[in-house]
């Protein structure tokens, strides 16, 4: 899913009215040189999921930002489904708001995959 082929559009149906019709979410891709659980990360790339629910409280800076946290970090996987493993940092602080990020690491690869971003309650 996250290899080459993840940069290819995701597809939704969105509805208008009564009509309905295909649109494409693109997942984004940003340079970022950090280290996560010991990989040297080259790049983060962004799934628009968070859009469908999140739009008015977060964007892909404050998305680069949270990733940012995980810097030097190391965290455990909470769920794997190869080549992908999946991980979750809650109450993640910024600007006097907390903040929850569900990210993935993949394989022999120097990105991580934001799945989603939102705020949490504390």
């Amino acid at each position: 899913m996250l290899s080459p082929r993840y940069f290819f559009p995701r597809t939704k149906l969105a509805k208008c009215g009564k009509f309905c019709y295909i649109e494409n979410m693109k997942r984004r891709e940003y340079k970022l040189s950090i280290v996560v659980n010991g990989i040297h990360i080259k790049k983060v790339i962004v799934d628009p999921h968070y859009e469908e629910r999140h739009l008015s409280s977060i964007d892909d800076d404050l998305i680069l930002e949270l990733v940012k946290t995980l810097d030097g970090e190391f965290h455990e996987q909470v769920d794997e489904k190869s080549p992908f493993k999946y991980f979750v940092k809650n109450e993640i602080e910024h600007d006097g708001k907390s903040y929850r990020l569900i990210w993935l690491l993949e394989d022999n690869q120097i990105y991580v995959g934001v799945v989603n971003a939102f705020r949490s309650k504390k």
